[in-house]
Protein backbone atom coordinates (compact mmCIF):
# COMPACT_ATOMS: atom_id res chain seq x y z
CA UNK A 1 0.00 0.00 0.00
CA UNK A 2 1.59 3.28 -0.99
CA UNK A 3 1.75 6.08 2.08
CA UNK A 4 1.16 9.46 0.60
CA UNK A 5 3.49 12.28 2.44
CA UNK A 6 0.54 14.79 4.04
CA UNK A 7 3.41 16.95 5.80
CA UNK A 8 2.86 20.70 5.05
CA UNK A 9 2.79 22.05 1.56
CA UNK A 10 2.48 25.62 0.09
CA UNK A 11 -0.78 26.83 -0.99
CA UNK A 12 -0.87 26.36 -4.56
CA UNK A 13 -4.08 28.08 -5.03
CA UNK A 14 -5.26 32.06 -5.99
CA UNK A 15 -5.63 34.16 -3.38
CA UNK A 16 -8.16 36.72 -3.11
CA UNK A 17 -7.06 40.23 -2.49
CA UNK A 18 -7.75 41.38 1.03
CA UNK A 19 -10.46 43.77 1.65
CA UNK A 20 -12.60 42.00 -0.56
CA UNK A 21 -13.78 39.00 1.89
CA UNK A 22 -17.19 40.67 2.58
CA UNK A 23 -18.37 40.39 -1.32
CA UNK A 24 -18.40 36.47 -1.10
CA UNK A 25 -21.20 36.78 2.26
CA UNK A 26 -22.97 39.39 0.32
CA UNK A 27 -23.10 36.97 -2.81
CA UNK A 28 -24.31 33.82 -0.57
CA UNK A 29 -26.42 35.88 1.20
CA UNK A 30 -28.65 37.21 -1.90
CA UNK A 31 -28.87 33.49 -3.03
CA UNK A 32 -29.91 32.34 -0.12
CA UNK A 33 -32.89 34.88 -0.52
CA UNK A 34 -33.47 34.50 -3.79
CA UNK A 35 -34.01 30.70 -3.44
CA UNK A 36 -37.04 31.41 -1.26
CA UNK A 37 -40.20 31.45 -3.74
CA UNK A 38 -42.11 33.71 -1.11
CA UNK A 39 -39.73 36.33 -1.31
CA UNK A 40 -38.93 36.13 -5.05
CA UNK A 41 -43.04 36.53 -5.12
CA UNK A 42 -42.51 39.78 -2.54
CA UNK A 43 -40.01 41.20 -5.11
CA UNK A 44 -42.34 41.21 -8.33
CA UNK A 45 -45.25 42.74 -6.77
CA UNK A 46 -43.31 45.68 -5.36
CA UNK A 47 -42.40 46.14 -8.83
CA UNK A 48 -46.26 46.71 -9.42
CA UNK A 49 -46.34 50.20 -8.68
CA UNK A 50 -43.51 50.67 -11.71
CA UNK A 51 -45.74 49.25 -14.39
CA UNK A 52 -48.80 51.58 -13.34
CA UNK A 53 -46.48 54.69 -12.95
CA UNK A 54 -45.30 53.67 -16.36
CA UNK A 55 -48.77 53.91 -18.15
CA UNK A 56 -49.42 56.71 -16.34
CA UNK A 57 -46.69 58.26 -18.15
CA UNK A 58 -48.00 56.44 -21.78
CA UNK A 59 -51.35 58.09 -21.27
CA UNK A 60 -49.87 61.74 -20.32
CA UNK A 61 -47.73 61.63 -23.47
CA UNK A 62 -50.00 60.32 -25.65
CA UNK A 63 -53.59 60.69 -24.71
CA UNK A 64 -54.35 64.83 -25.20
CA UNK A 65 -57.23 63.91 -22.58
CA UNK A 66 -54.51 62.63 -20.22
CA UNK A 67 -52.47 65.81 -19.58
CA UNK A 68 -53.21 65.89 -16.25
CA UNK A 69 -51.79 62.85 -15.07
CA UNK A 70 -48.10 64.24 -16.89
CA UNK A 71 -45.30 63.72 -14.34
CA UNK A 72 -43.08 65.82 -12.23
CA UNK A 73 -41.37 65.89 -8.97
CA UNK A 74 -43.94 65.34 -7.05
CA UNK A 75 -45.25 62.37 -8.59
CA UNK A 76 -41.46 60.41 -8.04
CA UNK A 77 -41.17 61.30 -4.77
CA UNK A 78 -44.92 59.78 -4.26
CA UNK A 79 -43.93 56.35 -6.25
CA UNK A 80 -40.93 55.91 -2.99
CA UNK A 81 -43.36 56.80 -0.78
CA UNK A 82 -45.36 53.74 -2.29
CA UNK A 83 -42.36 51.66 -2.64
CA UNK A 84 -42.41 52.17 1.60
CA UNK A 85 -44.11 49.31 2.31
CA UNK A 86 -42.88 46.70 0.19
CA UNK A 87 -39.48 48.00 1.78
CA UNK A 88 -40.83 47.42 5.42
CA UNK A 89 -41.24 44.16 4.35
CA UNK A 90 -38.73 43.20 2.51
CA UNK A 91 -36.27 44.61 5.42
CA UNK A 92 -38.37 42.10 7.42
CA UNK A 93 -37.54 38.94 5.54
CA UNK A 94 -34.43 39.62 3.80
CA UNK A 95 -33.00 41.35 7.20
CA UNK A 96 -33.99 39.95 10.19
CA UNK A 97 -32.02 36.64 10.19
CA UNK A 98 -29.11 38.00 8.56
CA UNK A 99 -26.97 38.19 12.13
CA UNK A 100 -29.81 36.27 14.39
CA UNK A 101 -29.70 33.19 12.19
CA UNK A 102 -25.34 33.34 12.71
CA UNK A 103 -26.11 33.90 16.43
CA UNK A 104 -28.45 31.26 16.64
CA UNK A 105 -25.86 28.79 14.90
CA UNK A 106 -23.04 29.63 16.83
CA UNK A 107 -21.49 30.78 13.18
CA UNK A 108 -19.98 33.89 14.51
CA UNK A 109 -17.05 32.35 15.58
CA UNK A 110 -16.63 30.13 12.44
CA UNK A 111 -16.79 33.49 10.30
CA UNK A 112 -14.44 35.42 12.63
CA UNK A 113 -11.69 32.62 13.26
CA UNK A 114 -11.08 33.36 9.23
CA UNK A 115 -9.32 36.20 7.74
CA UNK A 116 -12.28 38.25 8.33
CA UNK A 117 -12.48 41.19 10.29
CA UNK A 118 -15.97 42.17 11.90
CA UNK A 119 -16.19 44.92 9.23
CA UNK A 120 -15.85 42.78 6.27
CA UNK A 121 -18.79 40.82 7.91
CA UNK A 122 -21.13 43.22 8.87
CA UNK A 123 -20.50 45.30 5.68
CA UNK A 124 -21.22 41.77 3.34
CA UNK A 125 -24.39 41.30 5.57
CA UNK A 126 -25.23 44.88 4.83
CA UNK A 127 -24.83 44.47 1.31
CA UNK A 128 -27.34 41.60 1.23
CA UNK A 129 -29.98 43.91 2.55
CA UNK A 130 -29.10 47.17 0.60
CA UNK A 131 -29.18 45.17 -2.60
CA UNK A 132 -32.87 44.01 -2.06
CA UNK A 133 -33.34 47.31 -1.16
CA UNK A 134 -32.17 49.19 -3.84
CA UNK A 135 -33.54 46.61 -5.98
CA UNK A 136 -37.19 47.75 -4.96
CA UNK A 137 -36.68 51.40 -4.50
CA UNK A 138 -34.27 53.26 -6.04
CA UNK A 139 -34.10 50.72 -9.60
CA UNK A 140 -37.79 51.08 -10.57
CA UNK A 141 -37.75 55.25 -9.79
CA UNK A 142 -34.63 55.55 -11.78
CA UNK A 143 -36.34 53.22 -14.78
CA UNK A 144 -39.31 55.22 -14.07
CA UNK A 145 -37.46 58.38 -15.58
CA UNK A 146 -35.66 56.40 -18.03
CA UNK A 147 -39.52 55.19 -19.23
CA UNK A 148 -40.42 58.79 -18.84
CA UNK A 149 -37.60 59.93 -21.27
CA UNK A 150 -38.31 57.54 -24.01
CA UNK A 151 -42.11 57.32 -24.10
CA UNK A 152 -41.79 61.36 -24.28
CA UNK A 153 -39.33 61.48 -27.30
CA UNK A 154 -37.51 64.02 -25.69
CA UNK A 155 -35.21 64.73 -22.54
CA UNK A 156 -36.91 68.58 -21.74
CA UNK A 157 -39.06 67.00 -18.78
CA UNK A 158 -35.00 65.67 -17.85
CA UNK A 159 -33.50 69.00 -18.01
CA UNK A 160 -35.98 71.04 -16.29
CA UNK A 161 -35.90 68.64 -13.60
CA UNK A 162 -32.26 67.89 -13.01
CA UNK A 163 -32.86 67.44 -9.31
CA UNK A 164 -34.95 64.22 -10.01
CA UNK A 165 -31.15 62.25 -10.97
CA UNK A 166 -29.41 63.28 -7.34
CA UNK A 167 -32.33 63.22 -5.44
CA UNK A 168 -33.95 59.95 -6.10
CA UNK A 169 -29.83 58.36 -5.22
CA UNK A 170 -29.20 60.25 -2.21
CA UNK A 171 -32.80 60.06 -0.50
CA UNK A 172 -32.29 56.06 -1.62
CA UNK A 173 -29.05 56.27 -0.01
CA UNK A 174 -30.32 57.82 3.09
CA UNK A 175 -32.90 55.60 3.33
CA UNK A 176 -31.06 52.00 2.76
CA UNK A 177 -28.11 53.15 5.39
CA UNK A 178 -30.57 54.38 7.94
CA UNK A 179 -33.01 51.12 7.58
CA UNK A 180 -30.07 48.54 6.84
CA UNK A 181 -27.95 49.89 10.01
CA UNK A 182 -30.93 49.39 11.97
CA UNK A 183 -32.15 45.90 11.21
CA UNK A 184 -28.49 44.54 11.71
CA UNK A 185 -28.29 46.60 15.00
CA UNK A 186 -31.70 44.66 16.09
CA UNK A 187 -30.50 41.41 14.58
CA UNK A 188 -27.48 41.01 16.46
CA UNK A 189 -29.42 41.38 19.69
CA UNK A 190 -31.25 37.92 19.19
CA UNK A 191 -30.98 33.96 18.35
CA UNK A 192 -34.90 34.81 16.88
CA UNK A 193 -35.24 36.45 13.35
CA UNK A 194 -39.00 36.21 13.86
CA UNK A 195 -38.43 38.31 17.23
CA UNK A 196 -35.96 40.47 15.44
CA UNK A 197 -38.71 41.35 12.67
CA UNK A 198 -41.84 41.70 15.56
CA UNK A 199 -38.79 44.11 16.58
CA UNK A 200 -38.67 45.70 13.77
CA UNK A 201 -42.00 46.43 13.35
CA UNK A 202 -43.09 47.31 16.59
CA UNK A 203 -40.43 49.97 16.55
CA UNK A 204 -41.78 51.26 13.70
CA UNK A 205 -45.54 51.26 14.03
CA UNK A 206 -44.98 52.62 18.04
CA UNK A 207 -42.66 55.23 17.30
CA UNK A 208 -45.56 56.50 14.75
CA UNK A 209 -48.20 55.58 17.56
CA UNK A 210 -46.45 58.01 19.85
CA UNK A 211 -46.25 60.37 17.26
CA UNK A 212 -49.68 60.65 16.35
CA UNK A 213 -50.89 60.92 20.20
CA UNK A 214 -48.32 63.64 20.59
CA UNK A 215 -49.94 65.45 17.50
CA UNK A 216 -53.31 64.97 18.99
CA UNK A 217 -52.08 66.66 22.17
CA UNK A 218 -50.14 69.37 20.63
CA UNK A 219 -51.38 69.80 17.44
CA UNK A 220 -47.38 70.73 16.81
CA UNK A 221 -45.72 68.59 13.67
CA UNK A 222 -42.32 69.54 15.20
CA UNK A 223 -42.38 66.23 17.64
CA UNK A 224 -42.30 64.18 14.08
CA UNK A 225 -38.44 63.49 15.01
CA UNK A 226 -39.69 60.79 17.52
CA UNK A 227 -40.60 58.62 14.40
CA UNK A 228 -38.05 56.85 12.02
CA UNK A 229 -40.06 56.78 9.21
CA UNK A 230 -41.35 60.03 9.35
CA UNK A 231 -38.09 61.46 9.88
CA UNK A 232 -36.61 59.91 6.69
CA UNK A 233 -40.19 60.91 5.01
CA UNK A 234 -38.96 64.63 6.42
CA UNK A 235 -35.69 64.34 4.56
CA UNK A 236 -37.46 62.84 1.63
CA UNK A 237 -39.42 66.00 0.76
CA UNK A 238 -36.17 68.00 1.56
CA UNK A 239 -33.52 66.18 -1.18
CA UNK A 240 -36.40 66.28 -3.62
CA UNK A 241 -36.90 70.30 -2.86
CA UNK A 242 -40.63 69.94 -1.75
CA UNK A 243 -42.69 71.82 0.83
CA UNK A 244 -42.19 70.39 4.16
CA UNK A 245 -45.09 68.00 5.45
CA UNK A 246 -43.51 68.77 9.21
CA UNK A 247 -42.74 71.49 11.39
CA UNK A 248 -38.95 69.64 12.65
CA UNK A 249 -36.23 71.54 11.74
CA UNK A 250 -34.21 69.53 8.78
CA UNK A 251 -30.91 69.69 11.07
CA UNK A 252 -32.80 67.79 13.50
CA UNK A 253 -34.15 64.92 11.30
CA UNK A 254 -30.59 64.99 10.10
CA UNK A 255 -29.02 64.43 13.64
CA UNK A 256 -31.90 61.56 14.18
CA UNK A 257 -30.93 59.85 11.01
CA UNK A 258 -26.83 60.33 12.23
CA UNK A 259 -28.10 59.02 15.80
CA UNK A 260 -29.99 55.61 14.77
CA UNK A 261 -26.97 54.57 12.13
CA UNK A 262 -24.43 55.47 15.23
CA UNK A 263 -26.51 53.63 17.46
CA UNK A 264 -26.87 50.44 15.61
CA UNK A 265 -23.03 50.58 14.87
CA UNK A 266 -22.41 50.66 18.61
CA UNK A 267 -24.61 47.73 19.17
CA UNK A 268 -22.84 45.89 16.36
CA UNK A 269 -19.05 46.69 17.41
CA UNK A 270 -20.58 44.98 21.29
CA UNK A 271 -22.23 42.14 19.60
CA UNK A 272 -20.44 40.83 16.74
CA UNK A 273 -17.60 38.64 18.36
CA UNK A 274 -15.59 35.70 17.54
CA UNK A 275 -15.52 34.58 21.24
CA UNK A 276 -18.11 35.10 23.65
CA UNK A 277 -16.61 36.59 27.01
CA UNK A 278 -18.21 35.38 29.87
CA UNK A 279 -17.74 37.77 33.12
Amino acid sequence: MPIHDQGYRRYAGERAPRGRAWSVIARAGVRASIRRRAFVGLLIVAWLPFFVRAVQIYASSNLPQAEFLAPDVQMFRQFLEQQDVFIFFVTVYAGAGLIANDRRANALQVYLSKPLTRAEYIFGKFAVLATFLLLVGWAPAILLLLVQIVLSGSVAFFVDNLVLLPAITVFSFIQVVTIGAVMLGLSSLSNSSRFVGILFAALTFFTQAVYGVLWAVTRDSALSWVSLSYTLAHIGDAVFQLPLRYRTPIPVSGMVIVGAIAASAWILERRIRGVEVVA
